[in-house]
Parts: C-alpha cells; sequence; structure tokens
C-alpha cells in the first residue's frame, strides 16, 4: 500500500534559490551539460552536481548521456508548469541594478515556457487568434481573460477552447501544419494561465509547434544564450501586425 503523496518533499526542493536557478535555466525545454548548466545557473561545478542528484532523485530532472557528455533536462512539461506556477503567487525579486530590471521586463514581454510562448506577446497572440477564428471559446465568453474559476495557484487542468472555424487557414499561414501538429501523442490544446499577464496563452502541441514555427519564419529570436527571454524582430513585428492584427511594441 502506498500513503498520501508526499508534497512537503518535493516543495521543499523549490526552497533554495541555487536550485530553483538550476530548474529556471532548463525551464525552457533545453537539455545542458552540467558544466553550460552551472554557468547559467551561477554556481560551482561541485554546487550544480549536488542539486541535480537531489533534482534527478525527485523525478524532477532527468539525465541523457551523448558521446562522453552528460546532458540534464526537465522530466516534463509539468516541471515547467510548477515554475510558472509558484512565479504568479511569489512576490517579485527586488530590482537592484539596469540590469536585472532590464532583464525583468524582457521576460514579462516574451519569454518561453517550456516549449511554448508566453508573455505580453504570447498573450497578445493568443487573443489574436481567437479574434483571427482559429480558436473558439466554448464558454460563451470570446476573451482570454482569467475565468472566476481559474486558480493562481493551480496549472490550467481544463481550459475553455477549441478550433476555430478558421484554424486550417490562419495556422497554414504561420507555417503550422495542424494535420502533423494533431498526430502527437500529446495534447493538441492546453493553456496557461500567464503568470506575469494574468491571461491565458497557448500551450500543448499546437503552442509547442507554433513558437518553433515563429523562430523558423524569423519573427523570434533568443535574446542572448541561456536566457528565457525571446526578442520580436522587426520582421516579426511587422507579420503579426499584418496576419494577425498584433499590435505590440517591439522590446
Amino acid at each position: 500500500m502506498r500513503g498520501d503523496a508526499d508534497i512537503a518533499r518535493t516543495a521543499a526542493l523549490f526552497a533554495d534559490p541555487a536550485r530553483v536557478r538550476v530548474l529556471v535555466a532548463l525551464a525552457d525545454g533545453r537539455a545542458l551539460a552540467a558544466s553550460v548548466l552551472a554557468g547559467e545557473a551561477r554556481l560551482s561545478a561541485q554546487g550544480t552536481s549536488a542539486h541535480l542528484a537531489k533534482l534527478r532523485e525527485a523525478g524532477l530532472v532527468v539525465a541523457e548521456r551523448s558521446g562522453r557528455h552528460r546532458f540534464y533536462r526537465l522530466a516534463g512539461p509539468q516541471v515547467a508548469e510548477i515554475l510558472e506556477t509558484l512565479a504568479r503567487i511569489s512576490p517579485p525579486q527586488p530590482v537592484t541594478s539596469l540590469k536585472t530590471g532590464t532583464r525583468a521586463e524582457a521576460l514579462r514581454f516574451a519569454r518561453t515556457c517550456y516549449d511554448h510562448l508566453a508573455g505580453r506577446l504570447g498573450v497578445a497572440v493568443t487573443a489574436a487568434l481567437l479574434e483571427q477564428g482559429a480558436l473558439a471559446t466554448t464558454d460563451g465568453l470570446p476573451t482570454t481573460e482569467r475565468r472566476e474559476q481559474d486558480r493562481l495557484s493551480a496549472p490550467m487542468a481544463t481550459h475553455p477552447y477549441a478550433l476555430g472555424p478558421k484554424a486550417g487557414q490562419v495556422f497554414g499561414e504561420l507555417d503550422v501544419d495542424l494535420d502533423a501538429v494533431a498526430r502527437h501523442r500529446r495534447p493538441l490544446l492546453k493553456f496557461c494561465l500567464d503568470w506575469s499577464e494574468q491571461r491565458h496563452h497557448l500551450a500543448g502541441a499546437l503552442g509547442a509547434e507554433l513558437a518553433a514555427a515563429l523562430r523558423r519564419l524569423g519573427w523570434l529570436a533568443p535574446r542572448t544564450p541561456g536566457n528565457r527571454a525571446l526578442r520580436l524582430t522587426e520582421t516579426g513585428r511587422a507579420q503579426l501586425g499584418d496576419r494577425l492584427g498584433v499590435r505590440i511594441s517591439r522590446r
């Protein structure tokens, strides 16, 4: 027989700031070598190894070997969802420098949430997909605003969305093959309550493919290696405006 889930044991792993930096460095879905991860998390090699051992034991991180090197990644999108959930209910860290403030603003503007687009841009794109008929709501509320029943402290287990009547046309113009995405084992449509905007953004297999397509088209680009923040290119700003009606300043 098995008892209740040991929530306290898992939650304790998120109480260490250095360990959280390790998880956040992996939150965009990449697999990183321990040496690279140490640099991104601002830790020593020994400290990184100790944190990775605890995270692997808890099932939050997995390792895979490639040649002589071992690479680490999150055990799945549910771990990234936990980080986003904690971010929604956590106070902001104090801004102590211009660099820190710039980085915080960049994350709020556009970032990866595991493998899909989040932040102000992610919310704006999701709202535009709804307005263009690529998505439709099933609860009679034609908006991506947070619903009354949406809990700030939990991922969205259910959502009020379905593909809209113009899904094929709109997503096709964005270089997304809906038929191919629908064959994924992963759920086609999932949504997150964006921690910085408190509105819904598209996740799931479709959200991941859309984010990948925007990068392929050159509309989105990483700001710097090892940073979840994304840069909206000049071409991306113009194309999202023309094709989806997204009007948002480039950061």
